[in-house]
């Protein structure tokens, strides 16, 4: 694809990097370098980037995607897993009850080594794939205050993450508007919620649809942060999204740019290479 011209300073807050080679044929899973070249030339600068799912622990990928951030425009955050089963459900109610975490679930002491690695800059969960942490491991994440990005959909739905995450005193960045794949009540349901959550913020990454995106940039200019969803879906139509959008220009700026340099400081102007 041709490079985007813009005159806008781009930070990403939702990427996927994949630190196994044999891996990578699979779709949507891409490597550092081509990653790099499509984030240049959508002009972005920065990318937050996190590893793609797997069974076990993430240890190991976390790491290894953090060295390969490095002397790249990424940034790592860590991803984290949990024993508890997110479903709204009856069934999911009692099989919590008596839920507790094993080996390979997050622990309070991995959130604390994450947090004070200068490495990771904050958190990924998806608790549809990889579970939801346990209290323990919520308020290891509410002392050490790092933004955490959370997966939205209907596997976790926006008032299961009222009901838990934002009772903690850490940011949650909901991604896909809390919609994916393509929810358009739920990204709505979203934008509701931030009337009343003051700690939640939505990133872009695959929302398609222009009212709900026009709607919460322009109810909230100060909560939507960009998010591409590479390598799933390539920047270039991520960032014209945004750009085709009926808001104002400075709107789109605090998009792109300002909000999320306030929630994570690294991807602010002081924090380019």
């Amino acid at each position: 694809m041709l490079e985007l011209e813009h005159g806008f300073r781009v930070v990403d807050v939702h990427a996927r990097l994949e630190p196994d080679e044999d891996r990578r044929q699979r779709e949507g899973l891409g490597d550092p370098e081509r990653l790099e070249r499509e984030m240049h030339q959508a002009g972005v600068v920065r990318s937050l980037v996190f590893p793609s799912g797997r069974d076990g622990d993430y240890l190991a990928a976390n790491n290894a995607v953090a060295r390969m951030s490095v002397g790249r425009p990424f940034v790592a955050v860590a991803r984290i897993n949990g024993a508890r089963d997110p479903a709204d459900s009856t069934a999911a109610t009692l099989r919590n009850l008596t839920a507790s975490r094993r080996d390979h679930h997050t622990s309070p002491a991995d959130v604390e080594q994450y947090a004070y690695d200068d490495r990771f800059v904050g958190f990924k969960l998806n608790p549809g794939e990889d579970g939801l942490p346990d209290e323990d491991v919520l308020d290891e994440l509410s002392d050490v205050g790092l933004p955490v990005i959370v997966h939205g959909g209907r596997a976790f739905e926006p008032e299961a993450v009222e009901a838990t995450l934002l009772q903690y005193d850490f940011p949650v960045v909901l991604a896909h508007f809390g919609g994916h794949p393509l929810d358009r009540d739920l990204m709505e349901t979203s934008i509701d919620l931030l009337d009343r959550a003051s700690s939640l913020y939505l990133d872009t990454s695959f929302v398609r649809y222009r009212d709900p995106l026009e709607r919460a940039i322009m109810e909230h200019p100060d909560r939507v942060l960009f998010g591409s969803g590479s390598p799933a879906a390539h920047p270039n139509v991520a960032v014209m999204e945004v750009l085709t959008l009926d808001v104002p220009e400075d709107a789109m700026r605090k998009v792109f740019s300002n909000n999320p340099g306030r929630v994570f400081d690294v991807l602010s102007p002081t924090g380019d290479q």
